[in-house]
């Protein structure tokens, strides 16, 4: 079979990477570059690219997806969670107010403290609350196990 000559102008760095391949291979950099050549244009290995490609973007849709439902879950749960607030806390009064907010700087300063550590230990609220409940389920009052509902 004949072949065609061809000058190529690679970056110095491809060239290193492609004659320490040949050296380790023990074959010729020209068939690493015809069998590089043959991959890219033949059909399959296009279709199979594509095939690729589009698995990963199914992949990455279903997880945008489920980020997307996980954050609207949390925005309705603090909103529901601040009108519940708002609905059962009584104002304070205006000679309680330093001391609510010296009280509440306090809180505040505990919570953030405690979510780190949490975020740190990669701890997470709502597999406790699971736990608790199939615990809580799967012991019942008289004490005897039964097994938790799936």
């Amino acid at each position: 079979m004949s072949r065609a000559r061809l000058n190529l102008f690679i970056e110095p760095e491809h060239a290193r990477r492609l004659n320490e391949l040949a050296i380790k291979k023990g074959v010729s950099k020209s068939s690493i570059v015809a069998a590089a050549l043959a991959a890219w244009l033949s059909a399959t290995s296009g279709g199979q690219r594509d095939t690729a490609t589009a698995k990963r973007l199914d992949r990455l849709s279903r997880q945008f997806e489920r980020l997307e439902r996980d954050q609207n879950i949390l925005i309705e749960t603090v909103a529901l969670y601040v009108r519940y607030y708002l609905t059962v806390s009584t104002p304070v009064p205006e000679a309680h107010q330093e001391a609510a907010r010296a009280q509440g700087r306090l809180r505040f300063s505990q919570f953030i403290e405690q979510l780190g550590r949490r975020v740190q230990k990669g701890r997470h609220l709502l597999d406790e609350v699971r736990m608790e409940a199939s615990v809580a389920t799967s012991t019942p009052a008289d004490g005897t196990e039964r097994e938790a509902p799936r």
